[in-house]
């Protein structure tokens, strides 16, 4: 190396131990970042402040009172199925309670059905077989590409047009009966002389008397919901799956474990940590949309606030329960399935 080339080295080596000896470049203070993010919440405040006296004001223009005052009256309407006892006679609040009761029956036996259906479908679409692996794609593929209402539109004209009266009921065996006013099945009932009681339905003149009585419009949303969420659970299923590296399905093999075997002790509980997070989204995507519910009838909390709503006038106090309902509903959720997700995922040192 000449005498140029080594000096040039050197202001290199030394340029370069200069710059790793340069102080970090500025950041801003503790202070600021505290006092920006107060400046934020309070500019928020002052915009809340604004826009409640804002309809406050505007409200006692109209003649309408303010307030949550109004869910200690008597709501006067009627509320045709639910598990909370409820009569015509009961308060807002109580009305609002047995809506909330009606959203969680609904939306549970459909998170439940899309889960156990999914989990099928996302199995079987890693199959071998060709057919088996094609049907599951055709199914997802018209089940997501509908649009949800549809569904259960199309669901509720089906139970309401295609089954037999109510004075012909079908019978599904020790099940119940099944027609046009919907599955009546034998279970615990409420009578406001007896209180609960177990009652097993039995076919009349004009209706079925007895049981426990699920109304077309509880079966089209339940089924509407959870054949749709099925869809999208099949495809978090089936890519969780695909995520396993393939050397855990050869090792499984290798110790003598069936094909059932490696799924159910090996790779589904290594998909997990990838089948959780989306299909959190996924659960709380499908109680959210059980809302629809007011498309077919179903006395959701929707629907009862909407009908306290014409009668009262306070607008805004029933679109907030709504939004308070839902909110809290989701968030116990996420938590349930964030503690889960956090069981099942792997610990790494």
């Amino acid at each position: 190396m000449n005498a140029a080339n080594a000096v040039d080295a050197a202001k290199a080596v030394n340029a370069i131990d200069t710059g790793a000896r340069q102080p970090p470049a500025p950041t801003r203070p503790r202070w600021g970042r505290l006092a920006l993010q107060l400046a934020i919440g309070w500019l928020l405040i002052l915009l809340l402040g604004w826009l409640a006296h804002n309809a406050s004001r505007n409200m006692a223009a109209r003649g309408i009172a303010g307030g949550f005052g109004f869910l200690e009256q008597t709501a006067g309407f009627s509320i045709s199925e639910g598990l909370l006892p409820y009569e015509p006679g009961d308060s807002y609040l109580r009305a609002v309670a047995a809506g909330v009761a009606n959203t969680v029956r609904a939306a549970v036996p459909a998170l439940a059905l899309a889960t156990m259906l999914g989990l099928l479908l996302g199995v079987a679409a890693v199959a071998r077989h060709p057919l088996l692996r094609g049907a599951v794609r055709l199914y997802v593929d018209v089940a997501r590409n509908i649009p949800l209402l549809v569904q259960v539109l199309l669901w509720y004209f089906a139970l309401t047009s295609l089954l037999p009266d109510v004075d012909h009921p079908l019978a599904i065996g020790p099940l119940g009966f099944l027609s046009k006013a919907g599955l009546a099945l034998p279970g615990p009932v409420y009578d406001s002389a007896a209180g609960w009681h177990w009652s097993s339905p039995q076919p009349g003149m004009f209706s079925i008397d007895g049981g426990l009585a699920l109304t077309p419009e509880f079966l089209a949303l339940v089924g509407a919901l959870g054949l749709y969420a099925a869809a999208y659970c099949a495809e978090i299923v089936r890519a969780g799956l695909q995520a396993v590296p393939r050397g855990q399905w050869n090792a499984a093999s290798a110790l003598g474990m069936r094909r059932g075997q490696q799924l159910r002790l090996v790779v589904l509980p290594q998909a997990l940590r990838v089948i959780i997070p989306p299909y959190t989204n996924l659960a709380l995507s499908t109680i959210k949309n059980s809302s629809l519910a007011v498309a077919i009838g179903y006395p959701d909390v929707v629907m009862v606030a909407n009908t306290a709503m014409s009668q009262t006038g306070q607008a805004i106090e029933c679109v907030t329960i709504i939004a308070v309902v839902y909110l809290a509903i989701n968030l116990l959720t996420s938590l349930a399935l964030n503690a889960f997700n956090q069981r099942s995922a792997f610990i790494t040192r």
